[in-house]
């Protein structure tokens, strides 16, 4: 399935940017249904190449040093997250290799040693 590849003109690109920036549309998202465009940052991209910047709006997130501290340590807490998990995960494939290698030296397979010992490891959780 191929992929539609649209591509604009240079004078296209300049007459839209200059139609924003004249005010004839409210804003970015009313020229491009307007014009029918399609990519979502598409005439945000020219905006920005024809040094129009002051067109676009922009976003300010005020946080308070509490609000600043708490994301800094979500964002550590996550990272320590993943490393535990990492080395769990490493953990659980090192123990299943060697409890491979314990079986095919016993000359059985996990599901039969299983099933020989549960009622053993039944015991052994209480």
């Amino acid at each position: 399935m191929k992929k539609e590849f649209i591509s604009y003109s240079e004078a296209f690109k300049m007459k839209v940017v200059e139609e924003i920036s004249q005010g004839k549309f409210s804003s970015v998202l009313h020229a491009q249904k307007t014009y029918g465009i399609m990519g979502a940052n598409t005439i945000r991209k020219w905006v920005i190449k024809y040094g129009k910047e002051e067109m676009l709006t922009k976003r300010v997130r005020v946080e308070t040093m509490n609000e600043i501290d708490e994301l800094k340590e979500a964002k550590k807490r996550i990272r320590d997250l993943e490393k535990a998990l990492a080395d769990s995960h490493m953990d659980y494939c090192l123990e299943r290799a060697f409890l491979e290698i314990a079986c095919e030296q016993m000359g059985t397979n996990r599901e039969d040693l299983k099933k020989k010992n549960a009622t053993k490891l039944a015991d052994a959780r209480k």
